[in-house]
């Protein structure tokens, strides 16, 4: 968008090129800082908000949240979940990499990503954490958020769509820049099935 204004302000007066520079300068920050910004909205399992990490995590249950998890994704999907902890779920409209919090959306095709922001609600505190408790409310295991997300992905793709917020839509490898490098092997499997379902393969 900014691209433009800075073209025709040089072909007007070619004195204008400072001004154009700060259009061309302007075209590129603005999409680097919103993909920035929506690539952070997906949680991997894992990552450095991942509930896993959290001091006060079951490890118990973390195992068992995620060996679930590995089933409802198939094996075929459990390694990428594994190493990259996305999960890659494909749809109608596209293939998504589902986290605890977030998912990418990669359309047909495999060129633009949408980077949509959704959690799962906290488990409610039980009464007496109502009345002053100082204990904390228990908080689901990674592998449960995401296999909420999931769930309620296969249930209704068009509805979980609305249902999120979304934070950017854009080239892929503008998303790709600011994963972290366990993440982005998640994201090429992810535009691989994007491609492939454009082609009807």
């Amino acid at each position: 968008m900014f691209c433009v204004p800075g073209v025709l302000l040089v072909a007007i007066e070619p004195l204008t090129l400072p001004a154009a520079a700060i259009c061309f300068a302007h075209a590129w920050a603005i999409p680097s800082i919103q993909a920035r910004r929506g690539a952070r909205q997906v949680v991997p399992i894992g990552g450095e908000r991942s509930a896993a990490r959290r001091g006060d995590a079951d490890g118990g249950a973390e195992r068992v949240a995620l060996g679930l998890l590995g089933d409802l994704v198939g094996h075929a999907r459990r390694e990428l979940l594994a190493t990259t902890g996305l999960a890659l779920e494909r749809g109608e409209i596209g293939a998504w990499l589902v986290g605890e919090q977030g998912a990418f959306l990669v359309r047909r095709g495999g060129r633009r990503v949408d980077c949509w922001c959704v959690r799962v609600a906290e488990q409610q505190p039980a009464p007496q954490q109502l009345r002053g408790s100082a204990t904390p409310p228990e908080e689901l295991p990674a592998g449960d958020r995401v296999a909420h997300l999931l769930l309620a992905l296969r249930e209704d793709e068009l509805g979980f769509a609305k249902v999120a917020n979304l934070g950017f839509s854009g080239a892929s490898w503008r998303v790709r820049r600011h994963l972290a490098p366990t993440s982005r092997p998640a994201l090429e499997a992810a535009v691989s099935a994007a491609r492939a379902a454009e082609y009807g393969r």
